[in-house]
C-alpha cells in the first residue's frame, strides 16, 4: 500500500507542473487563419510599459493530466496487485486509475503567466493594453505597431528585443 502511495503523490507531483505557458496569446502570434489577411493597423506612441500577471486557461493540461493520470494509475495499480491474484489486480488498476485521475484533477484550471500593461497614446488620448509578453519587449518613448484583429482587441507589437542570457 506504501508503494501505492509513493506512486500516486509521484504521479500528483509530475502532472502538477502540467502548466500553460501563455505563449499562444503573445501579441506577435497569429493561427492560421490569421495569416495572409488584411487586418486593421496603425501606430501608437508607447508611454508606459508595466509587468504585470495574465490569467490563460490551463483546462486542456488539466484534462490532459487526468487522463495520462488515470492511464498510468491503472497500469501501476494492476501491475502492483498483479503479484498476488486476478482480482487484486483488477482492484488494483481500478483503485490505480482512479488516485491517477484524481492526482490528474489537481492541476489547476488556470495558470499565471508573465504580462505587461502598455500606456499608450493614440490621437491625443491615452490608453492601456494587457498583453502577454516581457517589459523588455517594449520600448517606451517609441513609435509600434497596433494591429486590431477583432472588437477590442489590440495587438501592441513587440518594438525591442530582449537581452540574450549569456551561458557562463
Amino acid at each position: 500500500m506504501f508503494k501505492q502511495t509513493m506512486a500516486v503523490l509521484s504521479l500528483a507531483a509530475l502532472l502538477a507542473g502540467c502548466q500553460a505557458t501563455g505563449e499562444d496569446y503573445q501579441a506577435d502570434v497569429f493561427d492560421a487563419s490569421q495569416v495572409n489577411t488584411k487586418t486593421p493597423a496603425k501606430t501608437v506612441q508607447i508611454l508606459t510599459v508595466s509587468p504585470t500577471k495574465i490569467k490563460v486557461s490551463n483546462a486542456a493540461n488539466r484534462q490532459t493530466a487526468q487522463v495520462v493520470g488515470g492511464l498510468l494509475g491503472a497500469v501501476g495499480g494492476g501491475a502492483l496487485g498483479a503479484g498476488h491474484n486476478r482480482d487484486t489486480a483488477l482492484v488494483g488498476a481500478v483503485g490505480g486509475g482512479a488516485a491517477g485521475a484524481l492526482a490528474g484533477s489537481m492541476v489547476s484550471e488556470t495558470s499565471l503567466v508573465p504580462g505587461v500593461l502598455i500606456g499608450y497614446s493614440e490621437n491625443g488620448k491615452i490608453y492601456t493594453s494587457a498583453q502577454v509578453g516581457k517589459p523588455c519587449q517594449f520600448a517606451t518613448g517609441s513609435i509600434s505597431l497596433m494591429v486590431m484583429m477583432l472588437n477590442n482587441e489590440t495587438r501592441i507589437q513587440p518594438n525591442a528585443t530582449c537581452p540574450v542570457p549569456v551561458k557562463g
